[in-house]
């Protein structure tokens, strides 16, 4: 299987991302003719810069000419009444990209406009998505990240997904990276796009309403469930732009995956962190599952508790629950314990999403004080069922196969065990018959 790995390590932005697509073989030309397209008074700027060592890309975003400005640079100049994002020269634009939402720092450079006056919404911004000249899974890529960044920010300031305005500069600033970034994802072809965990910075940022800490309330609500940490930078690392971006693509998160490395690429952030780089990096690569794909892999876990004093009728009440609870098998190994007491030993498999859930109903029906937990790799064969007649009726077969060629088969018992019931003749009788009819239909 082929997937990109996308590190955090100095946090996520729009352009960062974009730059890092473009780094990692992401042609300039797409992203350009892709914003045309757009036909919003868009343009991007490419350029190669250094961050503390790493030469990465670089893009920024013009509209209308106009250069969207970090939100801490722009608010400082704001207090001092200074020049305008198109007034400042490259040496003096030293943020991180944020194309902000609801009230966008750029909104003042318009007539002056009370915050609900102009800019686009949602449902704006979707019809511009949908003429643009990009594939519909792009499309639906772009609108998905839109709609993550604006349901965020109608939550934190309670007000309908709808009335979430994005201001002039910001609007096409955002557009631009949501689009770009849909369509660059696209052009990777991979198979899924992982994460790292989100270093998400420190200190507080200023935006329209005032001073927050960092990381700001929207990407703290389209960040749940991702894992984040702050290395002690005193910025913000993750804007929400990057992190409705990585909860849209992201499909999991993880450590550096076990893979194939065959091209990597670095966007870079627009401030530059002595003795840290600030870039965000792309690798891309066949991960050792489609290097074997006799079997496939799958990450379980395996809980374990030791009981010396319970109720064996409670015993197989909790197994079956733990079943139905979606533990993929659970079984019970008599051992002798201490004291020389005869006790059991309860093992349940179970995908480690559900581990916490089913160590809690353990907790709860049993009465052991202590369950252990491990994460194991286990090897299984493809599985598939058939539908096989016999004079009773339909009964499946569970075909397990690897590399395509049949490797085991049985009746499901379940099945089987209906029509012994019904039709009085002997369980085996019904398995043997099924075989039969099974092994007449590959002939």
């Amino acid at each position: 299987m082929r997937i990109a790995y996308l590190d955090c390590f100095s946090g996520m932005s729009g352009d960062m991302f974009l730059g890092a697509l473009m780094d990692a073989g992401v042609s300039a030309k797409l992203f350009e003719e892709t914003v045309a397209g757009l036909d919003i008074g868009a343009r991007l700027e490419i350029s190669r810069v250094n961050r503390s060592g790493i030469t990465a890309t670089k893009i920024d975003v013009y509209a209308h000419g106009e250069k969207d400005l970090p939100r801490e640079v722009f608010w400082a100049r704001q207090e001092a009444g200074g020049p305008r994002a198109a007034d400042l020269g490259p040496q003096q634009r030293t943020g991180e990209h944020h194309g902000h939402e609801h009230d966008h720092h750029h909104e003042h450079h318009h007539h002056h406009a009370a915050p609900h006056e102009h800019g686009r919404g949602l449902t704006e911004i979707k019809a511009i998505i949908a003429k643009a000249p990009i594939s519909e899974g792009a499309k639906r890529t772009a609108t998905d990240i839109f709609q993550a960044l604006g349901a965020a920010e109608a939550k934190i300031h309670n007000t309908d997904i709808e009335r979430v305005h994005f201001h002039e500069v910001g609007a096409v600033d955002a557009m631009v990276d949501m689009v770009c970034a849909a369509v660059g994802a696209e052009a990777l072809a991979v198979d899924e796009i992982v994460c790292s965990p989100l270093n998400v910075g420190g200190g507080t940022v200023k935006c329209a309403h005032g001073e927050f800490p960092v990381p700001a309330p929207a990407t703290v609500e389209l960040l749940k469930g991702a894992p984040v940490y702050s290395s002690g930078i005193q910025a913000e690392l993750v804007t929400p732009t990057g992190a409705a971006i990585v909860k849209t693509l992201a499909k999991r998160f993880s450590a550096f995956p076990e893979m194939k490395i065959e091209q990597s690429g670095y966007g870079a952030g627009s401030r530059d962190f002595p003795g840290h780089p600030n870039v965000v990096r792309l690798t891309i690569g066949e991960t050792q599952a489609s290097l074997s794909e006799k079997t496939s892999q799958e990450s379980i876990t395996v809980l374990e508790a030791n009981l010396d004093d319970l109720n064996p009728q409670v015993f197989g009440y909790v197994m079956d629950r733990l079943l139905e609870e979606g533990a993929l098998d659970v079984f019970g190994v008599p051992v002798q314990m201490k004291k020389n007491r005869p006790g059991t030993l309860l093992t349940a498999l179970c995908k480690p999403e559900d581990a916490p859930k089913l160590t809690q109903l353990i907790f709860t029906e049993t009465t052991t004080l202590g369950v252990r937990r491990r994460d194991e790799r286990r090897q299984i064969l493809q599985r598939k069922w058939m539908r096989v007649p016999t004079r009773w009726g339909d009964v499946r077969v569970k075909i397990a196969s690897m590399n395509g060629t049949v490797t085991n088969y049985a009746p499901e018992y379940e099945d089987c065990r209906r029509i012994a019931a019904e039709h009085h003749v002997p369980l085996k009788s019904v398995m043997q018959e099924t075989m039969q009819a099974y092994l007449q239909l590959k002939i």
